[in-house]
């Protein structure tokens, strides 16, 4: 073998090395950016689909309201040490598929300090959670309450009627809404949601709890 035919050789095994090479930090640099756009990615596909629970956020009221009814029962709980007393005003409520509707929780800061939390939110069955509507919410909002200060914090929602034609979900006779308080640094504003008026509400005596 001459020279000429190594130095050719030699030549074509560089240049299928740096293809190899282009390739894999292709690979790699695709595999980093996907990792950064998973969360936001999920984030957008859960919010889309409900998928994890995740419910829908709407501008309007329904305007369509079925025969069937659905009962949504309502959870509450503290995360992270926050000495907060926080529970719905009653266990659950039952409405019309449809039907525009307002409950309540209510939330007591137990500590000798203002402390600030912030809700977060999912819907059991989970797929139910694209069909729940919610039209005014304090999820998410920074939260500060004074020591032994007891916020009243509305949520007005709807179950969407297209949830009857879903077939895993068209017998569903129980939504669960679960909310869960996790304690914030820095001191913000107390939440202030607006009073939805004529609509149902589950703020009735017979609901309250006693802890």
């Amino acid at each position: 073998m001459n020279r000429e035919t190594v130095s050719t050789n030699d030549q074509k095994t560089a240049k299928s090395n740096k293809v190899v090479a282009a390739v894999c930090l292709a690979f790699i640099g695709g595999m980093v950016g996907m990792s950064y756009a998973a969360v936001p990615l999920y984030s957008m596909f859960c919010k889309v689909t409900g998928y994890g629970g995740t419910t829908q956020r709407v501008e309007q009221y329904s305007d369509r309201v079925l025969d069937q009814k659905v009962t949504i029962r309502f959870d509450a709980n503290t995360s992270g040490g926050l000495a907060w007393k926080f529970r719905p005003v009653a266990r659950d409520m039952t409405i019309k598929i449809g039907e525009t509707a307002q409950a309540h929780y209510t939330a007591t800061n137990m500590s000798d300090k203002p402390t600030s939390g912030r809700a977060t939110f999912n819907v059991t069955p989970d797929l139910a959670g694209a069909y729940f509507n919610k039209v005014e919410c304090f999820c998410f909002t920074d939260t500060t309450l004074k020591p032994g200060e007891t916020l009243d914090m509305p949520v007005v929602f709807y179950v969407d009627p297209d949830i009857v034609n879903v077939p895993e979900l068209k017998d569903v006779k129980t939504i669960t809404l679960s909310y869960t308080f996790f304690p914030i640094e820095g001191q913000k504003p107390v939440a202030s949601t607006p009073k939805a008026e004529n609509l149902k509400t589950n703020d009735n005596t017979e609901g309250n709890l006693g802890g």
